[in-house]
Order: C-alpha cells, then sequence, then structure tokens
C-alpha cells in the first residue's frame, strides 16, 4: 500500500511539473479543404501559439486510412496528446483504443465519436450542441415561412453524426404545433460541399421541385444552393436560405441579401478549447469530457455582430 501511494504521489508530481513548452501535440484534421475546418485549425494553432506548445497537424484528406496512419505515427513519435477531428465518425471507436492502449490522452473536436459516452478517462470531447444548432436555424426559418410552406433539407456527410443530429433537429422542429404546416419535399446529402450543393440544387430546380425554403446542414451547401439558385433566375427574395457555421462567405452573402439565416459555431473557440483540454489530460489534470461551446443564432437583425 505504501508504495503504491509512493508512486502515486510520484506520478502526480511528475505531471504537475510538466510545463506547455515541454508538450507535443498531435493533430488529425479531416481535411484542410473546408472553410470552417481551415477555421478550427487556425484556432488550435492560435491557442498552441499563446501556450508555447508544440502542435504538428496533419490533413488527412477526407480518408479514414489517412488518418488512422496519422493516429499510428503520432503514438510512435511519442506525442504527449492526440487532438482528432474525425473523417468518420464510425472509426472512432478504433481511434480511442489506439490511444488508450499506448496511454495518451485524446482530444476529439467538433465531430462528435460515435463513442462519445464510453471514452476512457483520459479523452474528451470538445464541441458545440448539435441538438442546439438545426434547432435554432429551423425555428427561424419557421418564424420566416409564417409556419407554413414547403422546405427541402440538404445533409452533410451520411458517416458524420452532426450531419445526422442536425437533420434530426429540422424534423423534431417541424413536428411541433407551430411549425407543423411546413413540408419537408426533398432530403438528400451534399456532402458539405459548396459544389456538390450546387449540383443538387440544379437537380432539384431541373426535376421542377416548388419549395419556399432551403435548410442546409452548413453554410457551404447554403452557398452552393444560392448560386445555383441565382444561375437559374430565381429571386433570393422569394426563398429563404439557411445554413449553419456563419462562415466569413456565409456572412458576405447574408450581407448581401442572399442568405436569410444561419448559426453561428465557434470554431476558434472550439480550436483553443481542444488545445486546452490536451494540455490538461497530458499535465494529468480532469477535464469535463464533453465541452461545450455554444451555438449562437445570426440573422440580418445582429449580423454586425458577427462581421468583426
Amino acid at each position: 500500500m505504501k508504495k503504491l501511494i509512493l508512486t502515486a504521489i510520484a506520478s502526480s508530481v511528475i505531471a504537475t511539473s510538466v510545463s506547455a513548452a515541454d508538450l507535443k501535440i498531435g493533430v488529425s484534421m479531416a481535411l484542410f479543404d473546408d472553410n470552417f475546418l481551415t477555421s478550427l485549425r487556425n484556432g488550435i494553432q492560435a491557442g498552441a501559439k499563446e501556450n508555447g506548445v508544440d502542435v504538428q497537424i496533419e490533413d488527412a484528406k477526407n480518408g479514414v486510412g489517412n488518418q488512422l496512419n496519422q493516429i499510428q505515427n503520432f503514438i510512435a513519435s511519442g506525442v504527449d496528446a492526440i487532438i482528432v477531428n474525425p473523417v468518420d465518425t464510425d472509426a472512432t471507436t478504433s481511434i480511442s483504443d489506439d490511444a488508450q492502449a499506448a496511454g495518451i490522452p485524446l482530444i476529439y473536436v467538433n465531430r462528435q465519436p460515435i463513442n462519445v459516452d464510453l471514452l476512457p478517462d483520459n479523452q474528451a470531447f470538445v464541441a458545440s450542441d448539435e441538438r442546439v444548432s438545426g434547432t435554432l436555424q429551423t425555428q427561424e426559418v419557421c418564424r420566416l415561412l409564417g409556419g407554413k410552406g414547403n422546405v427541402v433539407v440538404m445533409m452533410g456527410e451520411l458517416t458524420n453524426q452532426a450531419a445526422l443530429q442536425r437533420t434530426q433537429d429540422i424534423h423534431d422542429v417541424l413536428e411541433t404545433k407551430e411549425c407543423s404546416g411546413i413540408k419537408v419535399v426533398e432530403q438528400q446529402t451534399a456532402e458539405w460541399s459548396r459544389t456538390e450543393g450546387n449540383d443538387l440544387m440544379t437537380n432539384w430546380i431541373a426535376a421542377g421541385i416548388q419549395f419556399d425554403a432551403v435548410i442546409a446542414n452548413n453554410d457551404e451547401m447554403a452557398i452552393g444552393a444560392i448560386q445555383a439558385l441565382k444561375a437559374s433566375g430565381r429571386s433570393m427574395d422569394d426563398v429563404v436560405i439557411a445554413g449553419i457555421d456563419a462562415t466569413t462567405d456565409a456572412l458576405a452573402a447574408m450581407k448581401a441579401g442572399e442568405l436569410d439565416v444561419t448559426v453561428f459555431q465557434s470554431a476558434e473557440g472550439q480550436g483553443r478549447g481542444s488545445v486546452d483540454a490536451a494540455m490538461k489530460l497530458a499535465k494529468g489534470q480532469s477535464v469535463d469530457q464533453k465541452v461545450w461551446v455554444p451555438f449562437e443564432l445570426v440573422t440580418p437583425e445582429n449580423l454586425h455582430n458577427y462581421l468583426k
């Protein structure tokens, strides 16, 4: 018993004596070529720089195999903590198991791991609560439509928990008494992409789909829809367009009168929060296993608060 106590004390002294400058964190991003994830990556870099932490950030190029290899390389190089923005949330159980076996703290950021309620003590999830995002978005669309009309829904990647939750949020709101007069006439994935959002909307227009609003799981798809609608000659005053993330391009579209609704998700706040959690776990400190960064509704009325 004395030996166990002395070992625990020694471990505690070592953990608390580790300075930020001694820490190295490996970061695997799902992909670099995405506006929101670029802001998230910038937040990670800013948080690391402020704390003097060494970060190595890798681009998984949206490949599960690439990401798993990056995790293995981080483990082999002996990093003090790993931050992961998952390519496929279904693959996170394997990632968690590998990090746990190596005894390396792991932080998931932005995209919820499938095993989020079963994470070990030295693993955590930093994001915004997706049960709020699609809810805020759809409630505002309902208000703008007066509780009646047809909508089309653009989903993110179907392997992504955020896309599934945001879409469920939409349907939950439309089942309420106030919004029950709104019908979803089409719902398909556009893979979070502006280009695919444009293509999908072009197909819907060609098929003669009639709708009063577009509810997209993110701003990139919403912007793609706007591009296709404008190309078809439809007035932006004649349709409600809603996205999520409040990216720079989305705010510019709202200022131009093209985007009606978005939801601010602090990519920088999530990035900084993931670094903070990684540092604490690497030093042997405890953190909440779910760290929520609040969502905020953005409309033309409060747009000025976000343009800066």
